[in-house]
């Protein structure tokens, strides 16, 4: 690969493995043309799919099933901060980890996740570049990715990458719209969301997960890009296990994801800047 290829290939993975631990189907979509051994600038995102946590639930749900998932959508949403842990897979092109703290209070999103590339064409692209793992930073106007030496050499020894979400938003064919209140808003209680708008909810029944007493409840959402959702729910309400599976551009999408420690306390730092290197800085200073 030349420099240039090399910078945008990881300026893409970055934002695509951040965004892949964090979102899963709430956000359908995927990466595009600009992702591993393209020449384009990372040009796509996950394209907002949900509600955004300020729209109010489809009314086409009611009765005793609608009743009991608001009320894990109220109890989750009041909670402000959980643990979670994730794994992720779409299609060949990549397959991860993801484990740490993530809060959701008014003024947004903020948390810290490590990320570890378990599989893949991205895994392989991102081992070759020295690259296994990589800290993600959620922050409510932004959020950072760490890279590795051999690509911080490349952009004057810096080791995060900065992606306002604004300049999401601006992302050439419109792939960013919506973006910047999507990031904000992903939280638990999305996957609630979600089933709250699917007509074919229904509770499967009492399960153990994890050592609990869980009740899980599944559903289709999404029309004719049909995602089904899952969650297991617990006595107080609150989300312990979420399961998304769903179709991106680049393969099948499952993301499973377990949450505990509800309420925990939630911080990340923003990285040095002069240890950061702007995305939107970056794309241009390669021709994006």
């Amino acid at each position: 690969m030349t420099g240039t290829t090399v910078c945008r290939t990881v300026v893409a993975i970055a934002l695509t493995a951040t965004l892949a631990g964090l979102t899963g189907c709430t956000s359908s979509g995927g990466p595009a043309d600009g992702g591993p051994g393209g020449s384009a600038p990372p040009a796509a995102t996950p394209q907002p799919s949900a509600p955004s946590s300020t729209a109010p639930p489809s009314p086409s749900l009611t009765g005793p099933s609608a009743k009991a998932l608001r009320a894990v959508e109220r109890a989750t949403g009041r909670a402000g901060s959980a643990r979670v842990e994730s794994t992720t897979v779409i299609g060949s092109e990549l397959s991860l980890k993801a484990v740490g703290a993530l809060g959701w209070r008014d003024d947004g999103l903020t948390g810290t996740l490590t990320i570890t590339y378990t599989g893949g064409t991205t895994a392989e692209t991102m081992r070759r570049l020295g690259t296994t793992a990589m800290e993600a930073r959620y922050l409510p106007d932004a959020y950072y990715a760490e890279v590795g030496d051999e690509f911080a050499d490349r952009v004057g020894g810096r080791h995060w990458i900065k992606y306002v979400y604004e300049d999401l938003e601006d992302l050439g064919g419109g792939a960013g719209a919506g973006f910047a209140d999507e990031m904000r808003n992903t939280t638990p209680n999305q996957a609630v969301k979600l089933l709250l708008t699917a007509e074919d909810v229904r509770r499967v029944g009492e399960e153990k997960t994890r050592g609990r007493r869980t009740t899980h409840w599944t559903g289709t959402v999404g029309g004719a890009t049909a995602q089904t959702v899952d969650i297991w729910v617990d006595d107080r309400d609150l989300l312990v296990k979420k399961v998304e599976r769903g179709r991106t551009e680049n393969g099948e999408l499952t993301q499973t994801a377990y949450y505990s420690e509800y309420g925990v306390t939630v911080s990340a730092e923003r990285p040095p800047a002069a240890d950061t290197a702007d995305f939107k800085e970056l794309l241009a200073s390669q021709g994006g």
